[in-house]
Order: C-alpha cells, then structure tokens, then sequence
C-alpha cells in the first residue's frame, strides 16, 4: 500500500528563530520611530578621549552671539551649531521654547560649530554671519532651519539660494555679498569652531550650561538642569 508523502515540519529551533527575527524587527522599528529630539540631545555626548581645552579657548567671546538678555543673569546656555546638522534643526523647536521659558533669567549664546562632513554647512554660517551683520542673526538661522530639508545634503553649493532668503529677508544685497567674502566674517566663525574644538566638541548640538558640558538624556533632564541654574 503506497503512502502519501508528508510535508515536513520545521523543526521548533527553526520556528524558534523564526520568532526570534520577528521580535528583532519589531524591536529595531520602535527603536526607530523614537522621539527625534532624544537623537538630538545625545549628539552631545562626550568622546571617550576629550581633548583638555587649550589655554586661549573661550566658551563665549565679546562677539559671540546672544539671543536674551536678562535682566539679572542666573546662568549662560551656550549651543555649538551646525545649520546642516539634522539634530541640530530637531533641537531647534526644544531650544526656542526654553528661551520662552527661561530667557529672562538665563543667557543662551549661540555659536558656529560647521562639520567637515557637510558640504554647505560653511556656507550656511556664512550666510547667518552675513545676516547677523544686518541684525538679522535669528531669523537667517530660523530659515534655514525650516528649509533644511531642501538643501541640507547637497554636494553643490547652496550659497545663490540663501542668498535668495537674504532678499526675503529685507538685507542689503550688497552688504550681505560683501559680508560672505570678507575675510573677518569667515575668521569668525572660525574662531567659533577653533573654540568647539579646543573645549572638546565633537559633535552637534553642544551644549555648556555655566561652563560644563552637558550630557542629556531626556528633555525633562535639560529643563530641570536650566530650572536648578535659573533659581
């Protein structure tokens, strides 16, 4: 009497790891999908090896730029930046709302910090250099921010479209192109980025709440730290 043949079974190891894959995946989407400024926050994590600041560096300089200005200062926020960097325009909605919140008791102070790895990220300080010259620092690096998307990762360079947000933004053409290609706007942002370095910033946002580095895990984490300082 002939038998039919039977399927084979997977063995339970194979369904096992079958299972196993499954948990894994949905693992690595939740990971994923996790809140973007928790990304943001942690790029400031330190090193293993931090450089020891150089004796010259100074976390913020009479031309550094200050968004508030309270009236009886607690403490100093500053923030390295790169306009480029995905974090740093995550981070950028969190940050205007603590200086809502604490910019009457707490100085923030913003500084250049532009990575080798993109390309426009120079050229973008510029342009909010450039701006700043024309008091026009916070809504040059607003822009860029809302727009980042547009530009941000492209080879080719960005500098005629910001020039086009510079119009909309009612500058002096003229000052603005004489601004990019003085060679004390592009000194000064490096000295910005000279400083970042020399204080041992590696990665953007930075940031340095009365003088220490600071590593953040949650954003309950940093306002309860800008609480304690602002008291």
């Amino acid at each position: 009497m002939t038998q039919t043949p039977t399927k084979p079974h997977p063995a339970p190891s194979d369904t096992a790891k079958r299972i196993r894959l499954v948990v894994w995946i949905l693992l690595a989407a939740i990971v994923s999908a996790g809140l973007v400024w928790y990304a943001a926050l942690t790029a400031s994590r330190p090193a293993p090896e931090v450089p020891q600041p150089a004796a010259n560096a100074q976390l913020v300089r009479g031309d550094s730029h200050r968004l508030t200005s309270p009236a009886v200062e607690k403490a100093q926020l500053v923030e390295f930046l790169d306009f480029e960097c995905e974090s740093c325009r995550a981070a950028h909605p969190l940050v205007e709302e603590l200086k809502k919140e604490y910019g009457d008791r707490i100085t923030f102070v913003n500084r250049y910090f532009p990575l080798p790895g993109h390309r426009n990220s120079g050229t973008a300080a510029l342009a909010v250099e450039a701006s700043a010259q024309q008091g026009k620092y916070e809504q040059m690096a607003a822009k860029l921010f809302e727009t980042q998307t547009q530009w941000g990762g492209k080879q080719e360079s960005q500098a005629a479209l910001f020039r086009g947000y510079a119009q909309e933004l009612g500058l002096d053409l003229a000052r603005y192109d004489a601004a990019v290609v003085d060679e004390n706007t592009k000194e000064r942002i490096r000295k910005d980025s000279e400083d970042g370095t020399a204080l041992g910033v590696t990665g953007t946002p930075t940031f340095f709440l009365n003088g220490k580095k600071l590593v953040l895990d949650t954003e309950a984490d940093f306002r309860q730290l800008l609480t304690d300082a602002a008291r």
